[in-house]
């Protein structure tokens, strides 16, 4: 856990626009967001990078970077005024002064490209892992059952597959 790469690292031929994209998560993600939001963003932008043949070679950088943002506020419930941070949709579209049409369509190109689904635990802010039911579920002996009430050894031989995060506080 998590099954994604958390590396930056990029082909040589897609740094430039690595660095394109990721100033500008960085800099929304600093005014309006967070340091954790950045580094996923920037580990979602190196995941895109990755890809054969890469998604990012084609269109505009702030485009991307609006996606990338957005994708993961729907994975991270941004758009929900009970968690922190949060901001409403039209902020994102409005900074990087695109159509609301433009930045789903995107955000849900990246997200079928990587299979990204809401709370999806390799997604997920750090600091709201613990919360996110999904990154505990796990079948045993054909039952779903939530890992942190599951017994301990089941908790040690799941997080030794890295199937939970980490092992629960009791």
């Amino acid at each position: 856990m998590p099954k994604r790469s958390t590396s930056q690292n990029v082909p040589k031929e897609m740094q430039p626009r690595f660095d394109e994209i990721t100033q500008l998560t960085d800099a929304f993600s600093q005014t309006y967001l967070n340091d954790e939001y950045a580094q996923l963003c920037r580990e979602l932008t190196a995941t895109l990078c990755r890809k054969r043949p890469s998604p990012l070679v084609r269109g505009k950088v702030g485009t991307w970077a609006c996606g990338i943002i957005h994708a993961l506020g729907m994975v991270n419930f941004l758009f929900d005024s009970s968690q922190t941070p949060h901001i409403a949709a039209s902020q994102i579209w409005e900074y990087f002064g695109l159509s609301s049409s433009t930045m789903q369509a995107k955000s849900k190109q990246i997200r079928d490209l990587l299979g990204i689904d809401m709370m999806d635990p390799d997604w997920t802010l750090p600091s709201m892992i613990d919360t996110n039911p999904m990154a505990w579920m796990l079948e045993v002996n054909g039952l779903i059952i939530d890992a942190r009430h599951a017994p301990r050894y089941i908790q040690e031989e799941a997080f030794r597959k890295g199937l939970i995060p980490h092992i629960p506080e009791t």
